[in-house]
């Protein structure tokens, strides 16, 4: 692969947005190789999870603003096809039914900040910015943007981004709920990594039950309904043999500490 790098650290995949001269700008050939990628890592019984970084000083600049220059001339020939083209890439990491840890490095920009709020999880270095970047070029976010960042913090840092323009670091970014946490850059890829390994060592067709499960409840309002929405996946999950075995483990360590 040209503009993506890929790497194991035992269950972990490391996957390195491989442009830095262009600050790893979303391209269609990345899409490409991130859509293919996600495709063969979901079908391995080797991967458990999944780490996003990019090369370089930057995490990702987001779109090429040629590519966006095409695109509006498109739509204005009435050919929609273009934007949710230049959307794949990270749609398809937010859609995967592995976890995702996003390492950001250095600014995270548009789309390239899209690519951040697709993960499951984000750890940020001192380094990271966080930049909408949307209104500044005169178009409207895109790529669920709003309804994302809105979800991962709360509404009034997602319109103090958008709207007015705040860029956070990666202090302000772990302070508002955007990041988990803020490590120095030199620690950043092994603290993305220890997240993920964790994450990984559960049985995979639990991890993607679970991760199913917290798409179908944010769309709940109520109690109740988030309960049946995971009582049909905890009886599943009762009936296979990691169950059983994590539990009697469990139990076991349990007496031989009394």
């Amino acid at each position: 692969m040209e503009y993506l790098k890929l790497e194991h650290r035992d269950r972990v995949a490391l996957l390195t947005l491989n442009d830095p001269e262009r600050r790893n700008v979303v391209s269609n050939e990345l899409n490409e190789e991130l859509v293919s990628t996600f495709d063969e890592l979901e079908k391995s019984d080797d991967t458990g999870a999944v780490v996003i970084t990019g090369e370089g000083r930057a995490f990702c600049a987001g779109a090429i603003l040629d590519d966006l220059l095409d695109a509006g001339e498109m739509q204005k020939q009435g050919d929609d096809a273009s934007l949710p083209h230049i959307y794949r890439g990270f749609l398809r990491i937010a859609h995967s039914t592995l976890p995702t840890v996003a390492a950001v490095n250095g600014a995270a920009v548009g789309a390239g900040m899209n690519m951040v709020l697709a993960c499951d999880l984000v750890i940020a270095g001192v380094s990271a910015r966080f930049d909408t970047r949307f209104l500044n070029i005169g178009l409207h976010p895109g790529g669920g943007h709003t309804w994302r960042l809105r979800n991962i913090t709360n509404l009034q840092t997602a319109k103090a981004m958008v709207l007015f323009n705040q860029i956070l670091d990666g202090e302000a970014a772990a302070k508002r709920g955007l990041a988990w946490e803020c490590v120095p850059d030199d620690e950043l890829l092994e603290a993305a990594i220890s997240f993920a390994s964790e994450a990984a060592s559960h049985p995979s067709e639990l991890v993607a039950s679970t991760k199913n499960t917290f798409s179908e409840t944010s769309k709940t309002f109520d109690s109740v309904s988030s309960v049946e929405l995971e009582v049909g996946p905890q009886r599943l999950s009762m009936q296979q043999s990691a169950f059983t075995d994590m539990v009697e483990g469990l139990k076991k360590k349990i007496t031989s500490e009394k």
